[in-house]
């Protein structure tokens, strides 16, 4: 088994666990055995190039096999936060949502698996999600607030997605603090963005 194998845990675009080794190879998960051990097929098996690896992780999703059978070219893989939250963004809206205006105020999709609730705001224009973690995170580590927009990662039926970031020293990593999807680009529609990110501050106590 090689050494050095570096894990990234991802899913496909169908919300199926994949695993990704080295930032180069993508394993779809096959099947569960009785020690709960799971096996992960490579992605192109089913291709031209019928790649035969695969890889078997335990229920800690520590390496118990890897069988590096690769007949291919190596692909470098980008596994970002863009495309993670496309993924989970899609999860989120039932099958029927088909536009903007369909996004429902109240849904059980807008609820943790602790059942709390993560969309703080909605109108015509602006839904913002942030569950109770993230405010936790925006009010106690709030020094250092960055603000990104994305078109490439908003759904289909809207403008842009605007991210907000917090670094935690003490993991010395940034998390996502919410999460907006804009309907277009009108200046009123930041400035609401801006408005109710700014309140939840007010709320929180960190800005008066």
């Amino acid at each position: 088994m090689e050494d050095n194998i570096k894990i990234e845990i991802s899913e496909t675009n169908r919300g199926n666990e994949q695993i990704i080794i080295n930032k180069k190879y993508k394993f779809n998960f096959s099947f569960q055995r009785k020690d709960k051990s799971k096996i992960y097929g490579y992605t192109e098996y089913k291709t031209l190039n019928k790649c035969k690896s695969l890889i078997i992780l335990n229920d800690k999703k520590e390496v118990l096999k890897y069988e590096s059978l690769h007949n291919h070219l190596e692909k470098e893989i980008d596994v970002t936060i863009r495309s993670q939250i496309v993924r989970n963004i899609n999860k989120q809206f039932p099958p029927n949502i088909k536009s903007f205006d369909d996004i429902p105020i109240e849904s059980k999709y807008y609820k943790t698996k602790r059942n709390e609730n993560f969309m703080i705001f909605k109108n015509t224009d602006l839904i913002i999600f942030q569950s109770p973690f993230q405010k936790y995170l925006f009010s106690n580590y709030h020094k250092n607030i960055f603000a990104d927009g994305t078109f490439y990662a908003a759904p289909k039926f809207s403008y842009q997605l605007f991210i907000t970031r917090t670094y935690v020293v003490e993991f010395n990593m940034f998390y996502t603090t919410s999460i907006s999807i804009l309907k277009n680009k009108e200046q009123s529609t930041y400035e609401t963005l801006f408005k109710e990110i700014k309140k939840m501050q007010i709320n929180l106590g960190v800005i008066h």
